[in-house]
């Protein structure tokens, strides 16, 4: 999925071999897992090239994505809560170990989306020259790790990239106000695969950083824990859509 407010082509879209959860979930800003309808909108595919107006937002763009959903697959859908196994972000017992952004860079814009990856550090992690947070996979020994890097962050995007690699909801409940500078360091690991009772009830053992998940990557290197909670998020709830959409 190329293209859009934000992206180096600003002016067109170019979404190829996509699934409709796939546009859903860039339309309506929610995870896959927010959206339940029927079966094929996760198998079918298709190509979609659309032109962007000049200086279209963010929020612009995603109600003409909804636009193009109701008027091409005539789609319908409703709201519902639902309560999901999730996760609180919370600071660890002896205080987080963050260092806050200088006020430059908070008050900077991100940067913008490029086509190559930024360069690296000695020690693997992505160098970042304006705010934003960039994670790229490596190697350190024999095992794949994965090498983040954020510049002047609120927590709440630590939070939202824990999210994406669990594919379930991790709420920001640390109560920590402001941006940061930080790096984690963690071995990937499958996507809903639960805390160990371990590092939710009592001290946790000492683990290897070099290989720790990310949940014990977060506790340890940021002071940070994840605790399991339910979290109740808005539902899109697909009635109807049309498998083939209206022709050009």
């Amino acid at each position: 999925m190329r293209g859009g407010p934000g992206t180096p082509d600003v002016g067109q879209i170019t979404f190829t071999s996509v699934t409709l959860i796939n546009v859903l979930v860039r339309a309506y800003n929610v995870k896959a897992y927010q959206v339940t309808g029927p079966d094929w909108l996760g198998s079918r595919r298709y190509d979609i090239v659309a032109k962007i107006p000049p200086g279209t937002t963010k929020e612009q763009f995603s109600l003409m994505l909804q636009n193009l959903l109701v008027e091409r697959f005539h789609l319908v859908l409703h709201h519902e809560t639902k309560e999901f196994q999730g996760f609180e972000l919370v600071t660890g017992r002896n205080g987080p170990k963050l260092k806050a952004s200088p006020e430059a860079d908070q008050m900077a814009s991100p940067a913008p989306e490029t086509a190559s990856p930024p360069k690296r550090d000695a020690n693997g992690f992505p160098q970042l020259d304006a705010p934003g947070l960039v994670m790229m996979e490596g190697v350190r020994g024999k095992a794949v790790v994965s090498f983040l890097t954020a510049r002047a962050q609120p927590l709440s995007a630590l939070a939202e990239m824990i999210s994406r690699e669990f594919r379930m909801p991790v709420m920001d409940k640390t109560g920590l106000t402001g941006k940061f500078d930080f790096t984690l360091e963690f071995a990937p690991q499958p996507p809903g695969a639960l805390i160990p009772p371990s590092l939710t009830e009592g001290p946790s053992n000492t683990v290897d950083e070099s290989g720790a998940n990310l949940t014990t990557a977060v506790q340890q290197q940021l002071g940070l824990r994840l605790n399991s909670s339910k979290v109740p998020l808005d539902m899109l709830i697909v009635d109807r859509a049309d498998q083939v959409p209206v022709e050009n």
